[in-house]
């Protein structure tokens, strides 16, 4: 009997678990351990403590990714993003990471991230024309020595 494929938008909930705790179980059988764990920075609203922006992301295997990374408007040019970021890389350090990824699209935030440090090191078009998704790296170290001033 084959196997039955099934092509989805809306997966059953439990689906990325089932493929992330086999796809997790076979790097743990290569490499020996488990290390990953997620990493959020929150951003709360200092009167109701509603989360109002942050970042999310995970370490794993020696590096820092960061998936998500949102900060509103209001608090922008504020130095909020620096903070945020400085404490995901010192965290990172703390858990014995030497690098992180990060992706991001070329109308939101790519000069910020080269500021910090991260460096481009692909770029892939896509919609709507002339946008494309920056992909950066940084080699982590001390993050105050890092973020350019």
């Amino acid at each position: 009997m084959d196997t039955i494929l099934e092509l989805s938008d809306a997966p059953e909930p439990e689906a990325e678990h089932i493929i992330s705790d086999a796809l997790n179980a076979f790097n743990d059988g290569v490499v020996g351990y488990a290390d990953r764990r997620p990493l959020n920075v929150l951003a709360r609203d200092p009167e109701t403590g509603a989360i109002i922006g942050g970042i999310h992301g995970r370490t794993s295997l020696g590096m820092l990714f960061i998936n998500l990374v949102f900060v509103p408007e209001r608090l922008r040019g504020s130095g909020m993003g620096t903070r945020m970021m400085r404490m995901a890389e010192d965290e990172a350090l703390r858990r014995g990471c030497k690098s992180g990824v990060l992706m991001t699209i070329s109308f939101q935030a790519p000069d910020f991230y080269q500021r910090l440090g991260w460096r481009t090191f692909g770029q892939v078009d896509c919609d709507p024309p002339g946008t494309s998704r920056v992909f950066l790296s940084k080699t982590l170290s001390s993050a105050a020595q890092t973020v350019a001033t």
